[in-house]
């Protein structure tokens, strides 16, 4: 994080997040009663949002080091059925630059690509750069910037520990909350075959341990309504928190042409 370095192609274009993160190496009405296994539930997430078809996102990621916290935000929509989704992130203020707002970052998550627009960095404001998040140590769970919603709730399938906490709301809806442990590399054993390779790679390399706690809000439909992760990294702890909403809205990802993906030298700070 204050150190200068450049590095060449794509896969190296995101190896230092944007710049923030490093890392080494119940209802009444229907649905499941409280008393249902909470592991089950929460293990069924990704598959109950791909049912749902797509809605809409918030997120918000925070990462203390140092005494010092620094928190983006997102926003944008995801389709689970396609594995695609848009989101605009938004930065904190630049010191180097007066305390100015840089402007968001307009990132594209396709099964286990991630592209993404004014990634500064020497990169040109009209191109994308694109990753493999299977190239990244942490599986692309906090590089980006905003945790891909779906490969969040992949994250699930390794829950163990799980207690049911009790009824509460979240976005306007009546949820259960659910805490525990997301073994990442049970997870990666039991991911959907887009996710496995990415998160193979946060078992092996990501964060300081393997298990990741959780709070997960679950509707009576159980559909996934709010999740939130605590990553260890090597320089502190990020929480990740997503929020999903308007279930059904629709979903439009335009992915880039072959031209207007860079691929030149990406200075990394």
């Amino acid at each position: 994080m204050g150190q200068q370095s450049r590095h060449t192609g794509t896969v190296a274009a995101a190896a230092a997040a944007l710049g923030l993160i490093t890392l080494t190496t119940g209802c009444a009405g229907g649905g499941a009663a409280a008393s249902d296994d909470p592991a089950t539930r929460v293990r069924d997430a990704a598959d109950s949002l791909v049912r749902a078809g797509s809605s809409k996102a918030r997120t918000t990621m925070e990462m203390a080091s140092g005494g010092t916290r620094v928190t983006i935000r997102g926003h944008g929509a995801y389709d689970f059925r396609r594995r695609q989704g848009q989101f605009d992130v938004v930065l904190p203020q630049d010191p180097a630059a007066g305390g100015g707002r840089r402007p968001p970052v307009t990132e594209l998550m396709t099964g286990g690509d991630l592209y993404m627009k004014n990634r500064g960095a020497g990169v040109p404001a009209d191109k994308w750069v694109r990753v493999e998040t299977s190239s990244l140590p942490d599986g692309n769970l906090v590089t980006g910037g905003a945790t891909d919603p779906l490969v969040a709730a992949e994250l699930l399938r390794g829950a163990r520990e799980v207690t049911y906490v009790g009824e509460t709301r979240a976005g306007g809806a009546a949820v259960r909350h659910y805490r525990g442990v997301a073994e990442l590399g049970r997870a990666a054993a039991a991911a959907s075959a887009p996710y496995r390779d990415a998160l193979r790679a946060a078992a092996g390399k990501g964060f300081s341990r393997g298990g990741v706690p959780f709070d997960a809000y679950v509707d009576e439909q159980g559909r996934l309504r709010k999740l939130r992760h605590r990553f260890d990294v090597a320089n502190g702890q990020v929480a990740s928190t997503t929020s999903l909403y308007a279930f059904g809205a629709p979903v439009r990802v335009r992915l880039p042409a072959e031209r207007d993906i860079y691929t030149g030298k990406i200075a990394a700070r």
